[in-house]
């Protein structure tokens, strides 16, 4: 078995090249790589990195500033995992594990699990995906790109939390409260996202809670109404339908 090859981009910024641990050169470093290993395999032009890095105030001889940080990054990788010159590429093994690649493959695995009623397979690729993508990416990256990577996962987490809670409702049980308490996360990231408001509705109705289940609705259908100006979607009806049959 070889050493194992891991990034995580989401938290803190670790590195492990083939077993061994990485300090990576301060703040500028850690971005270089990052951003980098978030692009791989595809080779990234100096210039695009400057951007990455410094944005649109590059400091002065932003050239040899790019050099000597590409130098000290390099030192502190091996030369056989930062490749190239006038573009620049992270040179990872097959096997590489890089966390943000993780969830949005699990979330993947999740979807098609829901999606042919597989509840136990689902449950277990939403848990990956949701616990990486909880975590905050790059805290220390400011620049749009980074922001806009934190866009992305914020979808990927409410996808994971959707699956998960879909899941726990599909197995039932004990795992009645785990889809209430991924309902009600998934609420509290996305308010406006009808199927959270559902999957809460769903999970309070299984748990016994009628009551707290049409109190849900009526949260959703103000806020809608408030701030759109339109009411639920006819999933989110019909299911508050069924809820005042039950009452």
């Amino acid at each position: 078995m070889h050493p194992a090859t891991r990034v995580q981009l989401c938290g803190p910024l670790l590195v492990e090249l083939t077993g061994r641990p990485v300090t990576l050169p301060g703040r500028q470093g850690r971005l270089l790589f990052a951003y980098l290993v978030l692009h791989r395999p595809r080779p990234v032009p100096r210039e695009q990195l400057a951007a990455a890095l410094w944005g649109d105030a590059p400091p002065p001889a932003a050239g040899s500033a790019l050099n000597a940080l590409i130098s000290r990054v390099r030192a502190a990788t091996g030369p056989s995992v930062l490749r190239g010159r006038s573009e620049l590429a992270v040179d990872l093994p097959p096997a590489a594990v890089v966390d943000v690649e993780t969830a949005v493959a699990a979330v993947h695995r999740a979807e098609s699990a829901v999606a042919v009623g597989e509840w136990r397979r689902a449950w277990s690729a939403a848990l990956t995906g949701r616990f990486v993508a909880a975590r905050p990416f790059l805290p220390e990256a400011t620049l749009p790109w980074a922001e806009a990577r934190r866009a992305e996962l914020g979808e990927v987490y409410a996808r994971a939390l959707e699956c998960y809670a879909t899941a726990c409702l599909g197995i039932g049980g004990a795992e009645l409260p785990g889809a209430e308490r991924a309902a009600r996360d998934l609420v509290a990231a996305a308010p406006l996202r009808e199927t959270g408001h559902l999957l809460l509705m769903r999970s309070l109705a299984a748990r016994g809670n009628v009551a707290e289940a049409l109190a849900a609705y009526e949260r959703l259908r103000v806020r809608l109404r408030d701030e759109l100006g339109v009411d639920p979607c006819a999933a989110v009806r019909d299911a508050h339908a069924a809820l005042l049959r039950l009452g």
